[in-house]
């Protein structure tokens, strides 16, 4: 599974509507809270967050409250937040994920397209450096109120697409024609794939260099060779995704080909069996054990890691 890109999935509670099974559903005359008034929050900013509140807690309504407020600029609709997060299952009372083990902040676009619209309401016009408490109600039958909570790190526009400065590849390779927004088009040459790893910059950014352990934020579309068929596209999805990069947590064809490329830039990666999803391929989305992979990929942040 952590070699499949689109299953990798960072924020769980943020992009579904609430925390899934939260155990027994409460009796109808259990006592417990209703509201974020009786939630209480530790507010040491160097140390993971705590909740402490009665269970059940049940919310009808989406609600929010800024538990220490910072002194950055506010956060606006459209960036790309970076953030320490814990959630907390209101049923339960149990904590149900955590950011702050890995010692990495996630990131994800304040986009309702893309994350909860309670959470995007929630943040926006909050100051960096505040930590945040956010309420979801649950929005499906045997769910849960979900308690975020938010330790605001650092919030940017990113761009959509690479910016930087065209590189006219060598003959032989897939070609790659753009669409408007920037969507690309990949073609296969005829003949047999590289037996070897390619990467070729398509688009040569000017931003640092993405380092080993860091996160980035990409857009791309990737083709499989033979056929030249699409499995995989954030373009066609509406979103882009954020991957940790050189750690193993992707094939081993991005670790290799993305490590050391500038923030801005657009790779061709042409990635043979062995780099991509080995023997067994990803039955799943098409991909046979023998099957080269082709990847057109914009790079459009990077953060975390020994950089940040």
């Amino acid at each position: 599974m952590r070699r499949r890109l689109a299953a990798l999935l960072l924020l769980p509670v943020l992009v579904l509507a609430a925390c899934g099974d939260g155990g027994d559903e409460p009796d109808g005359g259990t006592s417990g809270a209703s509201s974020l008034d009786g939630v209480t929050v530790s507010e040491n900013l160097d140390e993971k967050p705590t909740l402490e509140f009665e269970a059940p807690l049940a919310l009808e309504e989406a609600a929010s409250r800024v538990v220490v407020e910072g002194d950055g600029e506010p956060v606006e609709e459209g960036q790309q937040l970076q953030a320490q997060l814990v959630t907390y299952d209101g049923n339960t009372g149990d904590e149900v994920e955590s950011s702050w083990e890995s010692g990495e902040p996630v990131g994800f676009p304040l986009d309702p397209t893309q994350i909860n619209e309670t959470l995007v309401e929630g943040l926006v016009g909050t100051p960096v450096g505040s930590r945040v408490l956010i309420g979801v109600p649950a929005q499906a039958e045997g769910a849960s109120t979900a308690l975020v909570v938010l330790d605001l790190i650092d919030a940017k526009v990113v761009p959509t697409r690479a910016e930087g400065t065209p590189v006219d590849p060598p003959a032989g390779l897939p070609t790659v024609e753009l669409g408007e927004d920037g969507a690309p088009t990949i073609t296969l040459p005829e003949g047999d794939p590289p037996a070897e790893l390619v990467v070729q910059p398509l688009i040569t950014g000017e931003g640092p260099v993405v380092e080993q352990g860091q996160t980035i934020t990409v857009q791309y579309t990737g083709v499989v060779w033979p056929g030249g068929d699409v499995f995989d596209s954030t373009w066609e999805n509406g979103r882009t995704a954020q991957f940790p990069i050189g750690v193993g947590q992707v094939i081993p064809g991005w670790d290799a080909g993305l490590v050391g490329q500038p923030v801005g830039s657009q790779v061709l990666l042409v990635i043979p069996p062995d780099q991509g999803y080995g023997e067994e391929g990803q039955p799943s989305a098409g991909i046979e054990g023998t099957d080269t992979l082709v990847f057109v990929v914009d790079i459009l942040d990077a953060y975390g890691g020994s950089a940040s």
